[in-house]
């Protein structure tokens, strides 16, 4: 086993480095700061800019080459992925937005792939029957509406819910934007705000992502549930509930855990769509913005970041498969 990740962490990192090198290429030829630099008032001089630039490790008369020599050299040696035009370090931006982005997924990702695979589960043991079709059409209603939209939708229900009880009396119930409330003090009163904080993001991801997992896992079981070996546990005396959960369950959850796999990888990665509707500044809004910002820099760690995570799902993927598949052995 040790051997296996040892091989398969060696070529995915070769691919990382491929994938980088690409992306920094592209990210010094495309992207232009210093055009954003010529919107400020009172607009610098070319020279201005070139200084600032160079200071930053962004020095624009310089070929993309040797630009990137450096920045590779101070990578490697330093663990230094360098700055913005801003100044900012692009270290720092990172290491705060991450866990940003962690806080905002972990919850909604576990609730997702549990409450997903259970319904699929659930629907394919009554197929056609009406918990089946409701729970069915429900996911794949939501599986076709984009994103941003559902999320906009939920976000202004929760805000006319605020209205109606703030009209009558009452307190904010909702809270529909950022990640915690100003001048909050306290370890209670915290916890309480983060936690009002979490209830309408987790809740849009949650019930809006778990359709992918409850149709996949519903289709792969009922792949199998007319299988020869669930029919020869049947002709033994288990009932069609006991032969799912003992024996078509485990094949059928073989490709869901693989999709699982590459999922837990991405909790770090954050959800740009979720972030920028609900205001929580991690990874995936980051991404965005370092392109729309010129940024190289930002916008080429996050292109490694978001390689070595596919790298650590494709590995777990494996591991996972030869775990729920007594066919598949890893050596």
């Amino acid at each position: 086993m040790f051997r296996y990740v040892l091989q398969r962490s060696l070529t995915y990192l070769v691919m990382v480095f491929i994938t980088t090198t690409m992306g920094y290429f592209a990210a010094v030829i495309t992207l232009q700061p210093a055009l954003l630099e010529q919107e400020k008032i009172p607009r610098p001089t070319p020279e201005q800019v070139q200084r600032n630039f160079a200071s930053l490790g962004l020095d624009p008369s310089k070929s993309a080459w040797d630009r990137y020599i450096e920045w590779l050299t101070n990578v490697v040696t330093k663990f230094d992925w360098g700055r913005s035009p801003n100044g900012a370090y692009v270290n720092e931006e990172f290491g705060q937005r991450v866990w940003v982005s962690f806080r905002l997924m972990i919850a909604a990702t576990i609730l997702t792939i549990v409450i997903g695979v259970a319904l699929g589960v659930f629907t394919a043991a009554r197929q056609y029957k009406l918990s089946d079709r409701v729970i069915t059409s429900y996911s794949y209603l939501v599986y076709i509406i984009p994103a941003p939209v559902a999320y906009f939708v939920v976000q202004q229900g929760a805000t006319a819910i605020n209205s109606i009880v703030v009209e009558n009396g009452g307190e904010k119930i909702f809270y529909v934007t950022g990640i915690s409330s100003p001048g909050v003090t306290g370890f209670w009163d915290t916890t309480v705000d983060l936690a009002a904080h979490y209830v309408v993001p987790t809740f849009c991801m949650t019930v809006l992502g778990w359709s992918a997992y409850q149709i996949a896992q519903r289709q792969y079981l009922l792949d199998n549930v007319n299988a020869d070996f669930v029919r020869t546990a049947r002709a033994k005396g288990l009932t069609r509930n006991q032969a799912i959960t003992r024996h078509a369950l485990r094949v059928s959850f073989i490709p869901v855990a693989q999709s699982i796999a590459y999922q837990v990888p991405a909790i770090f990665a954050g959800a740009f769509f979720a972030e920028t509707i609900f205001a929580w500044p991690g990874i995936g809004k980051w991404s965005i913005d370092a392109i729309s910002q010129q940024d190289v820099n930002a916008a080429t760690a996050t292109l490694a970041y978001g390689s070595i995570l596919f790298a650590i799902g494709a590995i777990i993927a494996d591991i996972a498969t030869s775990i729920v598949d007594p066919r598949v052995r890893i050596s």
